[in-house]
């Protein structure tokens, strides 16, 4: 009986002792194919963590192996580029602890400029993948990685955390890892590589003026050009972002050059330049020439000053303007009254606030800049608290021009403005300011390439173009200043200006509900046509106590009428309406990287950026895009169409926009196997500018 015992627990023991071995085993043997470090993280930096990964692909004839170093920044940290620019430190990655390793080579995506308390910089946010090659000493042996890579991220503040980067890989137990080798794929994709895509034909540094001056020339036209110098010969030096000129399939980068040790001398250096364009990625270098080069002239500051004038005195006839034309036209008409000197103050009060208001908006989108965010031209519309606020002066607007209150200032401040003859100047200043930020919505021609100008020039530049953007605005207010006996021209005040200050008073409403509207992206539908019907029955009961039960019958009789004279017509010229007005074609989301593919598959890919607070893309929208022959021809099988959204801050829109030179909608692009850089549309859209660029684009004769 003992002895069955002993070996019943002897068996036991044996295959306990087994199972104990194989675990064993499996575990140093999961522990050798290891192929990621997993996520390391400073307990004293929780914002940025990293990685380091093995793709499991190793070439035995170069000894080469594929890794990836990934970054994860929280929020607004941001990292470096290899040259970090005016500040910032680049990334420093020692790998000399590690064994069986001859060289790693680091590859380093294309960067983007940041610009933060006036300090411009190259580097990258939320997350960057930078791919490695490790050259091996033994391809048969472990390869031991022991690296410290020294990583500076910044926000307002700046961090440099070290992060230990330990990794033991076998070579010949290698499996692939699919995460790992998109992410170095990824990584490579966005890495620029010595190529003959691109040619410096001529360079010249001028020594007296601190400028180096590039001549590259391509194959293909350029687009959207990004082009970053830098080098180990000039490892000192800061290269300011460029000024561009392009003549077809050449391009002229000039950049300012300072040294933080002093003077710059960078001629007969070496330096290499990086280019990125839609269809380039490329890497090459030069040696900078003393010899001048003639760049030549596309007419700069002064040009961009005439585009604002010009930008800005059409604005006062985009549809943005319209709700705020029974306002001017109300002031025109009360100073058919007044003596020429108070027509001139008036008027010059309107424009005092017009410019006023640009200036608010070049200081606000300098402040911007200044803090490294993206801007763009009425980026305050996407803000639910300035919504709110243009709806709520909106809706005081219109009930003070439909009677429904009136504010009573003291005796004592009345008879003070009887004697120093005041005429409501603060009003007409207010009213300038409030015109202005109704017209920031939409864009308008000209004033794109004057807004796209300002934003990526200097602040003075920035301010100037703003200046004469507001001038170009007051233009009319300034005509009837110089000659104030314009306002002659217009019928005397008298009792029928009661029936069009209701009129006014009708269009601030509407617009006041428009704005609310608005607010549907950012509270849900629901709510937001409650608040409307909530103003709505507010409006009618003050109209109510205000003038009686008969102006309430009077307004909803005249409501039901606009509504039923409104079906009526549209039934009428319904088969003018070659489509009814719904937006039914198969938006695609705006996805940038997507479409060269789509263009190499034969499509021809139509792009809409627009927002819902921008009153001219509606327009676009309603009478052209979704009518024929338009209409029709983005219902095509070959045809896709994309739609990017700036109704609320985007960081991919805002790119995208920007990278065409654009800081406001709408914009609207074709590409084609024809024009796979695309062909930019006009601001104001047309049947015939649309079928034009789809054909060209896609290659089809016009019909």
């Amino acid at each position: 009986m003992a002895l069955a015992i002993t070996s019943s627990l002897r068996r036991t023991i044996s295959i306990a002792f087994m199972l104990l071995l194989t675990s064993t085993a499996a575990f140093f043997s999961a522990t050798s194919v290891a192929q990621s470090t997993g996520w390391v993280q400073d307990p004293m930096h929780p914002p940025v963590r990293v990685r380091a990964l093995s793709t499991g692909h190793i070439d035995p004839s170069t000894r080469q192996m594929e890794m990836v170093l990934d970054v994860e920044l929280d929020g607004e940290w941001k990292t470096y580029w290899r040259s970090p620019g005016e500040g910032g430190v680049a990334p420093e990655f020692d790998w000399s602890d590690s064994t069986n390793i001859d060289d790693i080579e680091w590859h380093w995506p294309v960067p983007a400029y940041y610009e933060q308390l006036g300090v411009l910089t190259l580097g990258y946010k939320h997350e960057v993948s930078f791919p490695l090659i490790v050259t091996v000493t033994d391809p048969s042996q472990p390869v031991q990685l022991k690296a410290n890579l020294r990583l500076p991220s910044c926000t307002n503040i700046c961090v440099i955390a070290d992060y230990p980067i330990e990794l033991t890989i076998d070579p010949s137990s290698l499996v692939l890892d699919s995460d790992a080798a998109y992410l170095f794929g990824q990584g490579m994709s966005l890495t620029p590589k010595k190529s003959e895509q691109v040619q410096v034909s001529e360079s010249y540094w001028n020594q007296q003026a601190q400028t180096l001056t590039l001549k590259l020339t391509t194959d293909s036209a350029w687009t959207k050009p990004f082009i970053l110098v830098d080098g180990k010969e000039v490892a000192n030096e800061f290269f300011s972002q460029p000024k561009l000129t392009i003549e077809g399939q050449t391009l002229y980068a000039t950049y300012q050059v300072s040294n933080w040790l002093g003077e710059a001398d960078i001629s007969n250096k070496t330096v290499q330049i990086t280019v990125s364009d839609e269809l380039i990625l490329a890497e090459t270098s030069t040696t900078v020439s003393t010899m001048p080069i003639s760049v030549p002239s596309q007419g700069g500051l002064i040009w961009m000053l005439g585009f604002a004038l010009l930008g800005g005195l059409i604005l006062n006839v985009m549809p943005c303007v319209l709700p705020v034309l029974g306002m001017k036209l109300n002031s025109i008409i009360i100073g058919a009254n007044q003596s020429a000197k108070q027509v001139r103050l008036s008027f010059l009060a309107s424009t005092a606030g017009i410019i006023t208001s640009f200036l608010i908006l070049a200081g606000a989108l300098s402040a911007l800049k200044v803090a490294g965010h993206m801007v763009g031209w009425g980026i305050q519309f996407q803000s639910s608290g300035f919504i709110i606020f243009m709806a709520v002066v909106t809706l005081l607007f219109a009930a003070n021009l439909l009677g429904l209150f009136n504010i009573q200032l003291p005796s004592s401040m009345n008879t003070w403005l009887a004697t120093k003859g005041d005429h409501s100047y603060g009003g007409h200043f207010i009213q300038g300011m409030f015109a202005t930020l109704l017209a920031t919505p939409c864009s308008a021609p000209f004033l794109g390439t004057a807004v796209a100008y300002a934003l990526g020039a200097s602040y003075g530049e920035l301010w100037l173009i703003f200046v004469a953007l507001g001038i170009g605005m007051s233009l009319p207010w300034i005509l009837f200043t110089i000659f104030p006996s314009l306002v002659n021209a217009f019928p005397r005040p008298g009792p029928w200006m009661n029936k069009l200050k209701v009129l006014f008073g009708a269009m601030m409403l509407l617009t006041s509900l428009w704005l609310t509207s608005l607010l549907s992206v950012f509270i849900g539908k629901p709510a937001t046509v409650a608040i409307i019907g909530i103003i709505l029955l507010t409006v009618f009961i003050l109209i109510g106590r205000t003038f009686g039960k008969k102006a309430v019958i009077l307004m909803s009789g005249f409501s039901v009428f606009a509504l039923g004279g409104g079906l009526i017509i549209g039934s009428i010229t319904a088969d003018s309406w070659s489509t009814p007005i719904v937006d039914n074609l198969n938006w695609q989301r705006l996805d940038a990287n997507s479409i060269p593919a789509l263009v190499a598959d034969g499509k021809t890919v139509f792009v809409d950026v627009t927002a819902d607070w921008c009153i001219t893309c509606k327009a676009n929208k309603i009478g052209v895009v979704l009518q024929d022959p338009v209409y029709s021809e983005l219902q095509q099988s070959n045809v896709v169409t994309m739609r990017g959204d700036w109704t609320t801050p985007s960081d991919s829109v805002t790119k995208y926009l920007q990278s065409y030179g654009r800081y406001g909608v709408p914009f609207n692009i074709v590409y084609g196997p024809n024009h796979p850089e695309g062909i930019p549309l006009p601001v104001i859209l047309t049947s015939e500018s649309i079928t034009q660029a789809l054909n060209a684009a896609s290659g089809t004769p016009n019909g």
